[in-house]
């Protein structure tokens, strides 16, 4: 072999490696945008947590206020009670892994809810029937890559985009959300429909110690076609990692909750 040869071997050595660890540094980003998504989701949620909620809907011309009580185990399992006002006190939404339930007292009725309604608004809110009972998985129903980086209320965090998977049944066809890099928040979210409009974004403040981890204690949704509108939640308390059974989830349960 030739001194040429040699030399064009050489040089053709390093490209090629470079060309893999170019490769290797791609998918272990895409990697990690799901992980960042993973422990932001896990520590708002713990194993299982108990929460007290409040809900204002506020409208150019009027407001009101409700009243919640929410349980959830992983992301498979979750209830929310309302507890006032009195006109919907006693409502109870169920998820069952992909199934959904609404008991509606004043009708004693238990009803089944089709993914379809999942787009629809939680009680009058800004937020989605989705949104509340998590029927779609941010983590398994999304593929994550990172956009960059972004600066939150002086917070730096990462700009992450989730889309859906081709056979995922999701309300949303794009989300973008802001992580803090250190604390591993969710401050920052837009929801995009199908054809990549925007349509809501969540506003994440008033970060405090609730039940032992530093979270955002209010929460804002904004629809951004309708002037005015927004519904905030804030978190009076939550308690973490209480064990709870499989078996209070359950549609026989449902009517008991208090």
């Amino acid at each position: 072999m030739t001194d040429k040869n040699n030399k064009y071997l050489h040089m053709k050595k390093p490209i090629f490696l470079l060309f893999f660890h170019f490769a290797f540094i791609l998918s272990a980003i895409a990697q990690d945008a799901k992980d960042v998504v993973k422990k932001a989701d896990e520590k708002a949620r713990g194993k299982t947590s108990i929460s007290n909620i409040s809900i204002k809907i506020i409208r150019p011309t009027w407001s009101r206020e409700m009243s919640v009580k929410g349980w959830s185990k992983g992301n498979d399992f979750s209830l929310a009670l309302v507890l006032a006002p009195a006109k919907e006190k006693g409502v109870v939404f169920l998820k069952r892994k992909k199934e959904v339930w609404n008991w509606i007292p004043s009708i004693e009725r238990n009803i089944k809810m089709p993914p379809s309604m999942m787009s629809q608004s939680w009680m009058g809110t800004d937020f989605t029937n989705d949104d509340l009972v998590k029927e779609a998985s941010i983590l398994e129903d999304y593929d994550h890559s990172f956009l960059g980086n972004v600066t939150i209320d002086g917070r730096d965090c990462y700009k992450i985009q989730l889309i859906p998977k081709p056979k995922s049944a999701v309300v949303w066809g794009k989300i973008i959300m802001a992580i803090d890099k250190k604390d591993y928040m969710m401050l920052h979210v837009e929801y995009f429909d199908e054809d990549k409009a925007l349509v809501n974004t969540m506003y994440c403040t008033d970060i405090k110690m609730i039940g032992g981890r530093l979270l955002p204690g209010r929460m804002e949704m904004v629809p951004a076609s309708k002037k005015g509108n927004k519904t905030v939640l804030i978190y009076n308390s939550i308690v973490f990692d209480t064990p709870l059974e499989d078996s209070f989830f359950s549609t026989q349960n449902i009517t008991k909750i208090k």
